[in-house]
């Protein structure tokens, strides 16, 4: 499309370097980088072509006829001029008004672009010396001190009484699975029969809790009966030592429970009573709340 883009009449080479100018947006090779360095190349040159083919009629700079259109435009009045030459001994420039610069420079100030006036963002920079800083008194150091070894000390406090609470709650729930299993010592207990609580699934993940305790310490097994369902029945200390109960081999397993779960394993194994009973301050908390 030489022709169509050398004519003075189409706008075809601006169109191509303004898709061009899009194109180079998405440039990520080095290929695509040197093609559009070509195509500035041939678009220089298209356009250095269509520039010489232009005609104008002003093939010189007249100076004399420039002058006469820029005192013309700052006021001068060139028929005053003309009647006072003869008694004018000078030049005419005492013509011009009195804002006459004044409006030349505002007309030239939009052809031209001003950088920008360097000032500091935060003021200038002086190097002052760092300032020193403040000592804090003994006294506070040791008022602090105190305050933090009584932190300590609470917190203790609170750990053991949680701790002894576990391991009641885990003695209890061990009695529980060995009441039933004496009652029927023949029959593993279903492991969601005896963790879940049909009334409260926080109490159940509380039990499951508890019981990993109890798996834990060796002191009961999980297995899983002929429907691949787990059952845990408590370990026979009484038929094998303190060290083969140790050196047993046993395997970590992690268990998810969540809300709806919850609710359809309470549905498909008909669970409506807990084998575990709430424990005596949780049954008096609620008695309290209702």
């Amino acid at each position: 499309n030489r022709e169509d883009m050398l004519n003075s009449k189409s706008n075809r080479l601006t169109e191509a370097l303004e898709e061009a100018s899009k194109l180079f947006n998405g440039v990520s090779r080095a290929r695509e980088a040197a093609l559009d360095a070509q195509f500035l190349v041939l678009a220089s040159s298209l356009g250095k072509e269509k520039a010489n083919e232009l005609h104008s009629e002003m093939t010189a700079f007249d100076s004399v006829a420039f002058a006469e259109d820029l005192l013309t435009f700052m006021g001068i009045n060139r028929l005053e001029v003309e009647e006072n030459d003869s008694d004018s001994e000078g030049a005419p420039g005492g013509f011009l008004p009195s804002d006459a610069w004044k409006k030349l420079g505002e007309e030239a100030q939009k052809y031209f672009r001003r950088a920008p006036t360097f000032h500091y963002m935060l003021g200038s920079f002086k190097s002052e010396p760092p300032v020193p800083r403040q000592r804090i008194e003994r006294q506070k150091r040791a008022t602090g001190g105190e305050a933090k070894r009584a932190m300590p000390a609470q917190l203790q406090k609170m750990e053991e009484s949680h701790q002894e609470a576990t391991e009641k709650e885990v003695e209890r729930i061990l009695g529980i699975l060995q009441t039933y299993f004496k009652n029927d010592p023949n029959t593993p207990i279903s492991f969601f029969d005896l963790v879940i609580d049909p009334n409260s699934f926080a109490r159940t993940v509380e039990n499951i809790f508890h019981v990993s305790f109890i798996i834990r310490d060796g002191l009961a097994r999980i297995e899983l009966d002929e429907d691949k369902l787990a059952v845990i029945e408590p370990s026979q200390r009484d038929s094998r030592g303190e060290e083969d109960v140790a050196a047993a081999a046993r395997n970590q397993a992690v268990l998810s429970l969540s809300y709806q779960e919850w609710q359809e394993i309470v549905e498909s194994f008909e669970i409506t009573e807990p084998m575990i009973s709430p424990p005596p301050q949780t049954a008096e908390e609620e008695m309290e709340i209702a």
